[in-house]
């Protein structure tokens, strides 16, 4: 480890006197994803408006396919200086110690992208990247990946369907609790080797947006899938916070600029993917899609309620009400402009 820190910051060096001595500001963009996927495109997206923005004064450089640095050394290559700018996943931040991170985790937290997008984009979202400067890292938007739906090969209406089955979850005590809770047994494993383990019938089934289902394959090897948008995965762009903010304000600000644009740019294909995927595997007919109804929906959100109770002071009570009046807020908002409508169109 002390070996691989001390390469890292070799290269931070040689990197800081190659962007001086070109008069250039250069940012390499380390990610982890491929340059297809909505967070590939949107980082592309975002070196164009830099680039342009800037006049040349700002230099892009996207590394796709963690052709730099893999997902367990990325965060340690950005806080020492070794790459400017990574778009790791939020449980990140909570395997830090950040555990206020793992609110993104909770079952059914967000009922739904316009109450997502207005906690991230708002005083909340804010306050949580606050939390990263002393990690010596900056928030600068959070990218969508998309709800999460529960595979098997076995149908999964009702909580008792996923009793005693075997649960593939990525690293997370809040995802093992949820699992848990509905009577299903968490196992962890990487993407990389999920689809072996199902085929071969190490593991029952998964949880992942649609779209990640239809790019892995998995409709080959899962009879069931359960549309209940019963979790979120999403990722965080985030900078060296000194690299950050050291830049001239002006370039400072365009970057900001040119961030926001890419942020939608990226939800946009991000809901796009996982449409277009949603229709594809009902289309294939190789697995069956099944919707849970409002009832049944319900029942779910009832049995994940000890989840809650069990993080509740792990990840702050306040935090978690926040995010309830949030929901309520933009719910009030929603029926007073559908009353609104309807009046105008008596």
């Amino acid at each position: 480890m002390k070996l691989r820190t001390t390469m890292i910051f070799i290269l931070a060096l040689a990197i800081s006197g190659v962007t001086h001595a070109e008069g250039q500001i250069v940012i390499k963009f380390n990610l982890v994803d491929a340059a297809d996927t909505p967070r590939g495109q949107a980082a592309e997206r975002f070196k164009q408006l830099a680039e342009q923005g800037t006049n040349g004064r700002v230099r892009v450089e996207v590394y796709p396919d963690s052709q730099l640095y893999n997902v367990h050394e990325e965060i340690e290559a950005l806080q020492n200086g070794a790459v400017q700018m990574v778009v790791p996943s939020l449980s990140v931040f909570g395997a830090m110690g950040l555990h206020v991170f793992d609110l993104f985790d909770l079952p059914y937290i967000f009922p739904s992208e316009d109450i997502l997008h207005r906690v991230t984009d708002g005083r909340i979202g804010k306050n949580l990247f606050r939390k990263l400067s002393a990690r010596g890292l900056a928030g600068l938007a959070y990218w969508d990946n998309g709800f999460k739906q529960m595979s098997s090969n076995q149908a999964m209406h009702t909580v008792a369907d996923l009793k005693g089955l075997k649960i593939r979850i990525h690293t997370s005590k809040v995802l093992e609790s949820q699992i848990k809770a509905l009577g299903a047994n968490p196992e962890e494993m990487p993407d990389n080797e999920l689809y072996i383990a199902l085929k071969q019938g190490i593991l029952d089934g998964a949880e992942n947006p649609v779209s990640s289902f239809q790019a892995q394959k998995l409709y080959e090897v899962q009879k069931h899938l359960t549309i209940s948008n019963h979790g979120y995965v999403g990722y965080a762009v985030v900078v060296n916070k000194s690299f950050w903010d050291e830049l001239p304000d002006d370039i400072r600000e365009t970057l900001t600029r040119a961030m926001q644009d890419a942020t939608d740019f990226e939800r946009d294909l991000a809901q796009k993917a996982n449409d277009d995927a949603l229709a594809n595997v009902t289309a294939n007919n190789a697995t069956e899609v099944y919707v849970l109804s409002e009832r049944e929906r319900t029942a779910w959100q009832r049995a994940l309620l000890p989840v809650y109770q069990e993080f509740d002071s792990v990840i702050g009570s306040y935090l978690i009400r926040s995010v309830a009046a949030t929901a309520s807020l933009v719910k009030k908002e929603k029926d007073a402009a559908k009353k609104k409508k309807q009046a105008g169109t008596k």
